[in-house]
C-alpha cells in the first residue's frame, strides 16, 4: 500500500468546508468520491487543516493510502478529470508511509483579503470582505507586532472549542495594500477555531481607531473572547501554504 501526498487549490464557496459531513458537500467528500471512481477503494483523504465553509485554499496538503498501481505523479491528472472545476490538484507524489498531512504539519500561512472602498465588488464578492470606512493602515501594522510570539490565544477562539491548549505561536503577521485591496498574512504553528478571522476582526477595530495598537497586549492577556474583535466572514480567508 502506498501513501500519496497531494497539493490542492480550491474555491470553498460552494462547500461546507473541508471535513466530510453526514449532509452537505465538502472538499474531503468530493475528493474521496473522485478517487474511489479511479481506484475502486473506500479510502480516507487526510487533510492538513479543517477549513470552514466558504474558506479557500491555494496550497492545501492532503494524503491518502491506496493499493492502486497508478503512478504517483499521474494521480494529479487522473483525479482532476473526476473533480469539479472549483477543486484542482496541483501535484501528486508518493511519500513515506508514516507521513500524515495534519500531524506532521509544522505551520501554516493564511491570508485574509479586505476590499476597503465605498462599494463592494460584484466579481470578487466571494473572495473578499468589504469594509466601507477607510482603515488606518499604519495603526494596523503597528498592532501586528503585538501578536507575534507564543501566547495563550483564548481571546481569539470561538467559544465551544474543545482543544486542550490555547497556546499557539505566531511567527509572522504583516499587511500588504494594493489599490483598495488590503491583504493580511499570518503564519503560525497552528490556529484555534476561527483564530485568524478574529485576529483580522481585531485589527479592523484598530484600523477604525476603536482601540489603540498597544491594547492588543491587554486583549491577549485577558484570555477573554469578549475583548477581541468580531469574527469576520470566511469569504476573505485563504490557506496559502502548509509547512513540514
Amino acid at each position: 500500500m502506498r501513501n500519496i501526498k497531494i497539493t490542492l487549490e480550491y474555491d470553498g464557496t460552494n462547500y461546507l468546508g473541508w471535513q466530510k459531513q453526514k449532509v452537505g458537500k465538502t472538499i474531503q467528500g468530493t475528493l474521496e468520491e473522485a478517487i474511489k471512481t479511479l481506484t475502486h477503494e473506500d479510502i480516507e483523504v487526510i487533510g492538513s487543516s479543517r477549513t470552514d465553509a466558504g474558506v479557500h485554499a491555494r496550497g492545501f496538503i492532503a494524503n491518502f493510502k491506496t493499493n492502486s498501481k497508478i503512478p504517483a505523479e499521474k494521480f494529479r491528472e487522473a483525479i482532476n478529470h473526476k473533480l469539479p472545476d472549483d477543486i484542482v490538484i496541483l501535484k501528486s507524489e508518493m511519500v513515506e508511509d508514516d507521513f500524515h498531512s495534519r500531524y506532521n504539519a509544522r505551520g501554516k500561512t493564511y491570508s485574509y483579503s479586505i476590499l476597503n472602498r465605498d462599494v463592494t465588488s460584484a466579481i470578487d464578492r466571494n473572495y473578499i470582505y468589504h469594509v466601507k470606512r477607510e482603515l488606518d493602515l499604519n495603526s494596523m501594522r503597528e498592532a501586528c507586532k503585538y501578536f507575534i510570539g507564543t501566547y495563550d490565544f483564548s481571546a481569539f477562539k470561538t467559544s465551544g472549542s474543545s482543544v486542550k491548549s490555547s497556546i499557539r505561536t505566531i511567527s509572522d503577521l504583516y499587511i500588504e495594500k494594493n489599490d483598495n485591496i488590503i491583504k493580511i498574512f499570518v503564519t503560525g504553528d497552528g490556529f484555534l477555531y476561527n483564530m485568524v478571522r478574529i485576529i483580522v476582526g481585531t485589527l479592523i477595530m484598530v484600523g477604525n481607531n476603536k482601540i489603540k495598537p498597544e491594547e492588543i497586549k491587554n486583549i491577549i492577556n485577558s484570555k477573554n473572547r469578549d475583548n477581541a474583535g468580531i469574527c469576520v466572514p470566511p469569504t476573505g480567508l485563504t490557506l496559502e501554504k502548509v509547512y513540514y
